[in-house]
C-alpha cells in the first residue's frame, strides 16, 4: 500500500503515549454506557462489561496504508471522518465458585473516556472483592492499568493474577522501557509499575496450558510480544476471548494482512490475526474482541477475500 501520509506516525504515537501516561490527553467525547452482552458456554456464564471507549487518531492505526482504501472500508461500516472510538470490552466469567475477569480496563489515569469498569461491575451485581481471578491478554494500558485503584492498591484485592510468561517477562524487564520504541516507553514504565504491585499474587503460564478448568491459553503474538487469547470450552461449546489479536471490526477483517499501527510487530500480528480468523470462521467458534462493537461478542464469517464480524444481539 502507499506510504504518502502527511502525519508523522512517531510524532502522533509519542504524543498519544505521553498523554495516556498522564491521563491528560483527551476529554470524554460522549462515551456510551453500552449494555452488556452475554452468553452461556456449557456451564459457564460469560458477560462483557463496558469500560468506556478509546479515542485514537487515524494516523496511529493506519499509518503506511493508502488513506482512500482505508476510508472505503470505514465508510462501508458507517464510520465517518475523525478519530476512531473503539469500545473497551472487559470479559466477565462466572463458573462454579470462580469469578474471572479477563483484563481490567484502563483505570482512572488513562483516557477520560475510559475507566468505567467499576460502574459496570456494580451494574452486574459484583464488587471488586468478589473477583477470584484476573487473567491478562497483554499489558497495554487499556487492559492492565485498571488493576489498581485511585490509591495505587490492587483493586481486586482477593484475586489471583494470571499472565503468560512471555508477556510478563517482557514488560517486567526494567530494560524494556529503554529498548522499546520511543513512543511506547511510557507504556512500558506504567506496565512495570503496576506489575510490581501485584507480583506477589501473580502466576505465569505457558502457551497451550489450561490455566483454569475449561480455559486454555493460546499464543497470539504480535500485538505485543506475548499476547494471549483464551479458548473457553464446556459441554461441547466453545468461545475465544481474543483480546487485541483482532483489534477492530473493519480494516482487520476486510484486509487482515494489512499492518495496524497499534501492533508492536505488525508482520507477526497479521499472521496471528489471519490464523485466528480462519479458525473462527471454519470452526464457527464465537469470538469476544476487546474492541469489537455491540458488546464485542459475535461470529466470524468469510466475505469475499476477507472476513466480516457478525455481532450477537446486545441485551
Amino acid at each position: 500500500m502507499g506510504k504518502d501520509m502527511t502525519v508523522n506516525r512517531r510524532d502522533v504515537m509519542t504524543g498519544l503515549a505521553t498523554g495516556l501516561a498522564t491521563g491528560l490527553l483527551l476529554p470524554a467525547q460522549g462515551w456510551a454506557t453500552a449494555g452488556a452482552a452475554d452468553l452461556t458456554i456449557g456451564d459457564m456464564q460469560v458477560q462483557t462489561l463496558s469500560d468506556g471507549h478509546l479515542v485514537l487518531p487515524r494516523a496511529m492505526l493506519f499509518a503506511g496504508l493508502e488513506p482512500a482504501a482505508v476510508d472505503q472500508i470505514l465508510q462501508a461500516k458507517g464510520i465517518g471522518a475523525g478519530p476512531i472510538e473503539p469500545p473497551i470490552n472487559v470479559t466477565l466469567l462466572r463458573d462454579a465458585n470462580r469469578v474471572v475477569l479477563f483484563d481490567t480496563g484502563a483505570g482512572p489515569s488513562f483516557q477520560a473516556s475510559a475507566g468505567r469498569l467499576l460502574a459496570a461491575l456494580e451494574t452486574a451485581g459484583l464488587s471488586p472483592e468478589e473477583v477470584t481471578h484476573v487473567v491478562f491478554t497483554h499489558c497495554h494500558p487499556d487492559h492492565l492499568w485498571g488493576v489498581l485503584d485511585d490509591f495505587d492498591d490492587p483493586l481486586f484485592s482477593n484475586a489471583e493474577y494470571l499472565m503468560g510468561r512471555v508477556e510478563w517477562d517482557y514488560w517486567f524487564d526494567p530494560n524494556t522501557a529503554s529498548t522499546i520504541s520511543e513512543e511506547r516507553a511510557s507504556m512500558a514504565v506504567g506496565a512495570r509499575r503496576r506489575m510490581q504491585i501485584v507480583a506477589e499474587r501473580s502466576t505465569r503460564f505457558e502457551d497451550g496450558q489450561e490455566i483454569l478448568p475449561g480455559i486454555e491459553a493460546q499464543a497470539s503474538y504480535g500485538h505485543t510480544p506475548g499476547h494471549m487469547c483464551f479458548a473457553l470450552r464446556s459441554s461441547g461449546e466453545s468461545l475465544l476471548i481474543g483480546g487485541d489479536a483482532i483489534g477492530n471490526h473493519h480494516v482487520s477483517f476486510a484486509e487482515p494482512g494489512w499492518p495496524i499501527g497499534t501492533d508492536q510487530d505488525t508482520e507477526q500480528a497479521a499472521k496471528s490475526r489471519l490464523r485466528l480468523l480462519d479458525m473462527l470462521a471454519h470452526d464457527q467458534m464465537r469470538l469476544i474482541g476487546a474492541h469489537l462493537p455491540q458488546g464485542g461478542i459475535g461470529r466470524v464469517e468469510l466475505l469475499g477475500s476477507g472476513f466480516q464480524f457478525i455481532p450477537d444481539a446486545v441485551n
